[in-house]
């Protein structure tokens, strides 16, 4: 019996050779656990989590620093009065040409491919106008602007002026008209995608949630230190170590 008693503290020595560092890092991988399923749980305001909340928070912050719409308006102003013709191909070609009447511009339509021309100026201020509006929310605005219907009318109006514009920028290329086709670019890049990608989302700027966003940065970061150190410190407690390995020396 003493034996038997005696062969098994030695084993339970073995396995646990340090019973303060390995209960610490128990109990740090315990409450790091714990701190997860709370990050999980909907308990972050209209029923969001940790994640969907800090997600929701960085997508206002994003779209709160892309609103470069006034700047690109001083950009196309030295383009009013400029006259262009380009050959485009989109998805939607009807809801196009309507939306291209509608900005002042004359269209042809020959085998799937579109013509246009007009004054270029004139229409990528419609365009910038649209995207303004579609950075701030007011979807129902456009879509009626175009004969469409909410949100989904909305962004298919916004994405016909996407495919507009980037192949006009290709076209423009083609025909090497730098200017031209690095203005619409331009408005393509800085205020057609911002105000479609964050479509929806009420724009933050940084200085009004820095506390937030500090807070959150410095929490993911001990927050991933914590569980490195429960790790650590459970396998010292178990005797389990990294040790540079002995250099043999050739006799």
């Amino acid at each position: 019996m003493t034996t038997h008693t005696t062969a098994y503290a030695e084993k339970k020595k073995v396995l646990l050779r340090n019973k303060r560092t390995f209960f610490t890092g128990l109990s740090f991988g315990i409450t790091f656990l714990v701190v997860l399923v709370l990050i999980f749980s909907p308990i972050f305001g209209k029923g969001r989590n940790g994640l969907q909340f800090s997600d929701d928070l960085f997508n206002k912050l994003a779209k709160g620093s892309s609103y470069f719409i006034p700047h690109i308006k001083e950009e196309v102003a030295p383009f009013a009065g400029k006259s262009f013709q380009a050959s485009i191909k989109v998805g939607n070609p009807d809801l196009a040409i309507k939306m291209l009447m509608a900005a002042g511009t004359q269209v042809g339509r020959d085998e799937g491919k579109l013509t246009v021309s007009g004054d270029l100026g004139k229409l990528l201020t419609v365009v910038l106008a649209d995207s303004d509006a579609m950075y701030y929310n007011r979807g129902n605005e456009v879509a009626g602007r175009y004969g469409l219907s909410g949100d989904a009318g909305a962004k298919s109006a916004l994405k016909t002026w996407f495919e507009v514009v980037n192949r006009m920028v290709v076209d423009f290329q083609f025909q090497k008209k730098v200017n031209q086709a690095n203005v619409s670019d331009q408005v393509l890049k800085k205020a057609i995608e911002p105000a479609y990608n964050f479509y929806g989302e009420a724009p933050e700027s940084v200085s009004s949630k820095a506390g937030v966003m500090i807070t959150l940065l410095a929490f993911y970061v001990v927050y991933t230190l914590w569980w490195g150190y429960a790790i650590f410190y459970m396998f010292d407690g178990l005797g389990l170590s990294m040790k540079k390995a002995k250099v043999k020396k050739e006799i």
